[in-house]
């Protein structure tokens, strides 16, 4: 289940950072080059709101399969506000051990930090 959990929480984060990036590239040209037009900033806007909304749901619904603390679970929420914290914080949930889960050695995860090597028999 944790590594279900962790896989649709890694997409969303990623998404959603790419989404801000689409909507701060949109804003660029519709502001800052003057280009004719919007620069897609309507549409871009309405994708990254729904990726927005999609992020803190998923987030939410992994917290307790990924046996996140009520701390980790803020942090995850505080990046979805400036633009690609929720690719970083998904990097040092990967780093940290945050995206295992807490029977990550029964059940498997992600791991791929913290893994203790397999023991060989001789």
């Amino acid at each position: 289940m944790s590594s279900k959990a962790a896989l649709v929480f890694r997409v969303a984060a990623v998404a959603e950072a790419l989404s801000w990036l689409g909507l701060l590239i949109g804003m660029f040209l519709k502001y800052g080059v003057d280009a004719s037009g919007q620069g897609g900033v309507p549409v871009l806007g309405m994708v990254h709101g729904v990726v927005f909304v999609l992020y803190v749901i998923i987030s939410l619904s992994v917290a307790k399969p990924l046996g996140w603390r009520p701390k980790t679970l803020v942090l995850a929420l505080l990046a979805s506000i400036p633009p690609l914290f929720t690719w970083f914080f998904e990097k040092w949930a990967l780093r940290n051990g945050k995206l295992d889960g807490p029977q990550r050695l029964t059940h498997g995860g992600v791991g791929l930090f913290d893994r203790a090597p397999e023991p060989v028999n001789a």
